[in-house]
């Protein structure tokens, strides 16, 4: 719920105007509980518009990176490369599975994952690198392929903020042995919920189906291809209902006016905003191979973390919400008294001193303006 004194939200969901259309139709149709005529029209578009070699919905971001965990069999001992900054689905779904967590810290330059950072934390127990491409921003993933390839690894993308996103010429998603993606509500392309395990490498297509249908074969089983559907592995329920798949239905069909919107918002704040560069103030650096990125988050890092909180509070006495986002993962109550590497200085730099303003389909320029004047505002006192 939005504050009652804030008239800038910092986030509001995209609709379409076909969502209801769409959800009508689904219940129409009488099956309700997923992989329906909505599912399937979901997973069809991705596996055409994006080719993986398979694309399954799930009911969250979280729920595609825990089947890909699944997937990878990891045995007592085995190791999981990952950032620390990032949300704790990410970690939580190897964890899930019994893996040795491994934090790496994040570039100086932008809040991704450091490659150089992978590189020196590989040893033999390692099985997997899982990067996340933060604010939809592409990680160096032809260094990091190259170390999966060195090191016959598998490669996880969270691409839960990317969609829509690109590394040089290649969509980000494609790229891994897997990918997860998200379509909460915070995101570009939403569902309220709901996420999608993206399938690159074939050898994972079938068991894939089956940890989504609850460890049964039931999907085979509808296609006509086994006489009957049984319990064969594990699994859990993934799936989505036909009342969230047919709302994202909606949202895939408008996903080129809603990147494209939301790029010439980015670009508002980018050029608005440059004259805080010339004081210390970061804006977004976006490297060479990331440019055709998504505009998920534009963000600012201050100079202190004291002004960052000054900063939010003067937003919202204006009635603008701005916040911070994730908090170290290596440190935080949970995790700090088993974490045994190296500080991570990038990483708390980046939870301490980023400050994510006000980013969505609705915001007008109108209102970025006013958004831009405030912040320049705080900084001329």
């Amino acid at each position: 719920m939005i504050p009652s004194d804030i008239l800038i939200p910092f986030n509001k969901p995209y609709l379409s105007g076909s969502e209801l259309h769409n959800i009508a139709e689904a219940v129409s149709a009488g099956k309700l509980s997923g992989n329906g005529i909505f599912t399937q029209r979901c997973q069809r578009f991705f596996e055409e518009e994006y080719g993986f070699a398979r694309a399954l919905l799930t009911n969250s971001g979280t729920a595609a990176l825990e089947m890909a965990a699944l997937l990878l069999n990891l045995q007592p001992g085995d190791e999981v490369i990952l950032p620390s900054f990032t949300f704790t689905s990410t970690a939580n779904a190897f964890l899930l599975r019994g893996a040795t967590l491994v934090f790496a810290d994040s570039s100086p330059e932008h809040p991704n994952i450091d490659p150089g950072e992978i590189a020196r934390l590989i040893t033999p127990r390692t099985r997997a690198i899982v990067v996340v491409h933060y604010a939809g921003v592409a990680c160096d993933m032809d260094f990091i392929s190259s170390l999966v390839s060195q090191h016959n690894l598998i490669l996880i993308e969270d691409a839960a903020q990317a969609i829509e996103s690109y590394h040089g010429s290649r969509r980000l998603g494609t790229i891994g042995h897997l990918a997860a993606f998200s379509f909460h509500e915070t995101k570009n392309i939403s569902a309220g919920e709901g996420g999608l395990l993206a399938i690159n490498d074939n050898q994972f297509a079938e068991r894939a189906e089956i940890l989504w249908e609850k460890g049964t074969n039931r999907a085979a089983f509808s296609r006509g291809e086994t006489a009957k559907y049984e319990w064969v592995d594990i699994g859990s329920s993934f799936l989505p209902s036909e009342l969230t798949a047919a709302f994202l239905c909606a949202q895939l069909d408008n996903r080129l006016r809603i990147s494209k919107r939301r790029l010439q918002q980015w670009n508002v704040y980018q050029q608005a905003l440059a004259p805080l560069m010339s004081i210390g103030v970061k804006l977004p650096l976006i490297p060479s191979y990331a440019q055709a990125h998504n505009a998920h988050i534009f963000y600012l890092l201050c100079r202190s973390p004291k002004e960052r909180d000054l900063l939010i509070h003067h937003l919202r006495a204006h009635h603008i919400l701005a916040i911070f986002h994730y908090q170290p993962l290596h440190t935080s109550p949970f995790f700090e008294h088993a974490y045994t590497g190296p500080p991570l200085p990038n990483t708390v730099y980046y939870a301490q001193h980023l400050l994510r303003l006000p980013l969505y389909y609705e915001l007008s320029e109108e209102q970025q303006v006013c958004i831009a004047e405030q912040v320049l505002a705080f900084y001329q006192q």
